[in-house]
């Protein structure tokens, strides 16, 4: 089952949303991520360290600084699934 606090989490931003969605689709970079949504490069950072605070993603190679991979975890999907049965 999944926590309340996490539906909201994502529930409560269109931008946390819209990168799990987008990453629901396979793994990106940073700068993918910035095509597929139009998000500014500085809004997909901080989303993406939130939403990796939370375990929603995974960084695919997290010693690299400059070209980092992204997926959605299992957690993330299963979030994702709740908060488009609710909205």
């Amino acid at each position: 089952m999944v926590e309340a606090k996490l539906i909201a989490f994502i529930a409560r931003s269109n931008r946390r949303k819209e990168i799990l969605e987008t990453l629901n689709k396979g793994r990106m970079s940073q700068s993918a991520i910035m095509k597929k949504t139009g998000m500014y490069k500085g809004h997909i950072s901080r989303t993406l360290k939130e939403l990796s605070e939370q375990k929603l993603i995974i960084c695919e190679n997290p010693e690299d600084r400059s070209f980092k991979f992204y997926k959605i975890s299992k957690k993330g999907r299963d979030v994702l699934g709740e908060v488009k049965n609710i909205l």
